[in-house]
């Protein structure tokens, strides 16, 4: 197994398996898997709603035995702290951030600490389509 040092973050809400699948490849990229949580007060900033609070988050990915280390992730400009500390040498993301991440301002300093891949996410689910299907179930409960 390699010695790379892999970190990713997410919210990781309604944990599904293409979580699942995106954690697991890019755990096979090293050999220690770092992950960060976005904590509540996180997600509320960026206009983000979770279903699950951060701390069941967090106690989910921790669960998952090929993830070495669980954090919250507090703020967007901690991640070249955690790269440093941890001795990051990949930085992964889903390919849904391959045009957005280039364009953040954190980009460049993360670029400069390490390698940047992008994995495919699995196109036919994602933690926002799994809310707004129970959203429409609800609202046709309601209808009945």
């Amino acid at each position: 197994m390699s010695s790379k040092r892999v970190i990713t973050y997410g919210t990781w809400d309604l944990f599904h398996y293409g979580h699942y699948f995106l954690l697991k490849r890019a755990k096979s990229l090293g050999g220690q898997l770092y992950v960060g949580v976005s904590t509540d007060a996180m997600c509320f900033s960026k206009g983000k709603a979770t279903i699950l609070d951060e701390n069941t988050r967090r106690q989910m990915i921790k669960e998952l035995r090929f993830v070495d280390e669980v954090f919250f992730e507090y703020d967007m400009n901690q991640k070249v702290d955690d790269i440093e500390k941890y001795g990051i040498d990949i930085f992964v993301l889903g390919d849904d951030y391959a045009e957005k991440f280039p364009q953040m301002k954190e980009y460049a300093a993360v670029k400069e600490k390490c390698d940047i891949i992008y994995l495919p996410r699995t196109p036919e689910i994602s933690s926002t389509d799994l809310k707004n299907r129970l959203a429409n179930q609800m609202n046709m409960k309601k209808i009945l």
